[in-house]
């Protein structure tokens, strides 16, 4: 087959695709706020969803942060953040992970105070998304009810997304939500004595 030959059929090949991805999103008409859901044993879930504030925040979208865990420690992304006051308001409302604080009565208490806040968000018209970091921690340790989280972000504007982070997510959450990833664990340093380390993990 000679080089023109091989790119006319190249040619051709791509313009029957380009067809037929035209006719699908041709039909992809509905605009909505999502309630999207990354979990899993794997790394990654919190930084997409830090992925997305960047990306809303780059259109002028007004953005909210929740942080169901992450308390007084400070974190790359809550720096750069912060710096952008007029778009992003995050709380980090943890105390730490529950064999941090050995307590289980505060750990209830600070998931429920968070929730209120992640609740004041989600009702507010004025944030197109709202990010509920780690909050499925707080739900696999029945600090918080599915029912309370899940009425909380039905009752967002139309156009609200909200994003629900932290392994595993209940049954319940993954069929109410429109997007769900999961991060799968193929290999991870902390297994070769590798410590969290800035810019990665923080």
């Amino acid at each position: 087959m000679t080089e023109e030959n091989d790119n006319a059929r190249h040619h051709d090949k791509m313009a029957k695709k380009k067809a037929a991805r035209d006719k699908i999103m041709a039909g992809k008409t509905i605009e909505r706020g999502l309630l999207i859901v990354h979990t899993g044993k794997g790394k990654g879930k919190s930084t997409a969803a830090f992925g997305m504030v960047f990306r809303a925040i780059g259109h002028g979208m007004k953005v909210g942060v929740i942080q169901f865990v992450k308390g007084a420690w400070g974190t790359g992304e809550r720096s750069i953040l912060e710096k952008f006051p007029d778009l992003v308001t995050i709380k980090a409302m943890g105390e730490g992970f529950t064999w941090e604080t050995q307590d289980k009565q505060r750990d209830i208490a600070a998931a429920r105070r968070a929730l209120e806040a992640a609740r004041a968000m989600l009702v507010d018209p004025n944030f197109r998304m709202v990010i509920l970091d780690e909050v499925n921690i707080a739900l696999r340790y029945g600090y918080l009810s599915l029912e309370d989280v899940l009425a909380a972000v039905a009752a967002r504007p139309a156009p609200t997304h909200a994003v629900l982070t932290g392994r595993g997510a209940p049954e319940g959450l993954i069929e109410a939500a429109d997007l769900v990833t999961e991060m799968t664990l193929v290999k991870h340093p902390f297994r070769s004595g590798v410590k969290a380390q800035k810019g990665v993990e923080f």
